[in-house]
């Protein structure tokens, strides 16, 4: 599952992101998480709006994904 998150510019941002996601139910890993292309990647099978509230809650911008 890929998303597009907006705000990041560095490693702790990216962190902040892991670490919101990773608390996500139905989330296994988070592949990519990447500051410079804004490209997040979650494998698993999370609700995809859990996912992105994780995100804003963390204080970032986020497209889910279309279905």
């Amino acid at each position: 599952m890929e998303f597009q998150v907006e705000g990041m510019s560095c490693g702790h941002c990216e962190k902040a992101v892991r670490e919101a996601v990773e608390a996500v139910p139905g989330v296994e890993s988070v592949t990519r998480v990447d500051a410079a292309s804004g490209a997040l990647v979650v494998s698993g099978e999370p609700e995809a709006g859990a996912v992105a509230d994780a995100v804003r809650e963390a204080g970032y911008d986020v497209t889910a994904p279309s279905s």
